[in-house]
C-alpha cells in the first residue's frame, strides 16, 4: 500500500497552465520545422536553392511579385517558413523565462539553446546562398535543422504528462544510440545530396566514397533501430506510449529503407521520392528522440520509487 502511495507521488506530476501552452507551442514549431526541411529538401532536388539570388530579400524585395515561377516560390517560401521559426523560437525563450518561476528550470535555458540553434541556422542558410551552395555549409545546414527539431521534440516530450511503468531496463540507452547513428546517417545523406555524389558515383567519381558510406550507414541505423523495436516487442508492461512509438519506428524503417532503394535505382530522378526519403529519415529521428525521452522519464520513475520505497521501509 505505502508502495502504490508512493509511486503515484512521485510519477504523477499536473502539467501548470505556463507548461501546458508552452508545450502546445513547441509542437507547432516542431511541426513546422518538419514541413521546413521537407520544403527546403524540394528546393535543393528542383534545383531551386539559388532561385533568389539575394539574401535575405529576394531579388531585393520581400515578395518578388515579378519575377515568381515554381523555384523562386519554393526558394521564397522556404525563407518565409524559416522566419516564422525563428519569430517563434523567439516567442519561445521570452515566455519560458518570463513564466520562469512555475516551470522547470531548464526549460529556459533548453529554449535559449533552441534559439541560438535558429540564429545559427540563419547564419548559415545566408551562407548558403552566398557561397553558392557550398556543400559543406548545405550540410551543416540540415546537421542543425534536425539540431534543432530534435531539441524541440526533447522539450515537448519533457513536457508531456506520463506515468511510466518502471521497466523499460536498457531500453533508454539503447534508444539514444539509435537516435545517435540515425541522426550521424541523415548528416552523411545530406552530404550525398549536397555534393550531388550519387549522380557524379555513376560517373566513376572519386564521389562514390561518399555514396558508399552512406549505404552502408544503413546497417547500424537499422540495426540499433530493430533492436529498440525488438526490445519493446519483448518486454512485458512496456508502457503503451513506448510501444507505439517503437511500432512507428519500425514502419518509418521499412518506408525508409524502401524509399531509398527506389531512389538509387531511379538515379534521383523522381524528385518525390527524393523528398520523401528526406522527411521520412528525419521523422524517424523524432520518433526516435521521443522514445528516449519517455524511456529515461520511465527509468527515472523506477529510480524515484525504488527510493521512495526504501525510506518507506526504513521508516
Amino acid at each position: 500500500m505505502a508502495e502504490s502511495v508512493f509511486y503515484r507521488s512521485v510519477t504523477t506530476q499536473e502539467p501548470s497552465q505556463p507548461s501546458e501552452h508552452i508545450r502546445r507551442l513547441v509542437w507547432k514549431i516542431a511541426i513546422a520545422t518538419l514541413l521546413l526541411m521537407a520544403v527546403g529538401s524540394a528546393t535543393r532536388v528542383m534545383n531551386a536553392g539559388l532561385a533568389c539570388p539575394d539574401w535575405p530579400l529576394c531579388y531585393g524585395q520581400l515578395v518578388p511579385s515579378k519575377q515568381m515561377n515554381f523555384q523562386v516560390f519554393l526558394e521564397w517560401f522556404h525563407r518565409l517558413d524559416a522566419g516564422l521559426i525563428g519569430l517563434s523560437a523567439i516567442a519561445l525563450a521570452c515566455l519560458s523565462w518570463w513564466n520562469r518561476r512555475s516551470l522547470p528550470n531548464w526549460l529556459p535555458w533548453a529554449s535559449t539553446f533552441a534559439l541560438g540553434l535558429v540564429i545559427f541556422q540563419g547564419v548559415l542558410g545566408g551562407l548558403t546562398v552566398t557561397q553558392l551552395l557550398r556543400f559543406d555549409i548545405v550540410t551543416a545546414h540540415l546537421g542543425t535543422a534536425l539540431l534543432f527539431f530534435s531539441t524541440l521534440l526533447v522539450i515537448g516530450t519533457a513536457l508531456m504528462p506520463y506515468q511510466g511503468t518502471g521497466v523499460v531496463g536498457k531500453l533508454s540507452w539503447i534508444g539514444l544510440t539509435a537516435t545517435i547513428l540515425v541522426y550521424l546517417q541523415s548528416l552523411l545523406g545530406g552530404l550525398v545530396a549536397s555534393r550531388w555524389a550519387l549522380h557524379q558515383c555513376f560517373g566513376a567519381s572519386q564521389l562514390c566514397v561518399v555514396m558508399n558510406s552512406h549505404i552502408a550507414g544503413v546497417v547500424p541505423a537499422t540495426v540499433a533501430t530493430l533492436v529498440v523495436v525488438f526490445i519493446s516487442w519483448r518486454t512485458p508492461a512496456l508502457h503503451p506510449t513506448l510501444r507505439q512509438l517503437a511500432n512507428v519506428a519500425a514502419g518509418l524503417v521499412i518506408v525508409q529503407i524502401l524509399l531509398g532503394v527506389a531512389t538509387f535505382r531511379l538515379h534521383l530522378q523522381v524528385e518525390t521520392l527524393t523528398v520523401a526519403h528526406q522527411a521520412v529519415g528525419a521523422a524517424l529521428l523524432g520518433v526516435l528522440v521521443s522514445f528516449t525521452v519517455f524511456a529515461l522519464r520511465d527509468r527515472a520513475t523506477a529510480t524515484e520509487v525504488k527510493a521512495c520505497t526504501e525510506n518507506a521501509g526504513a521508516t
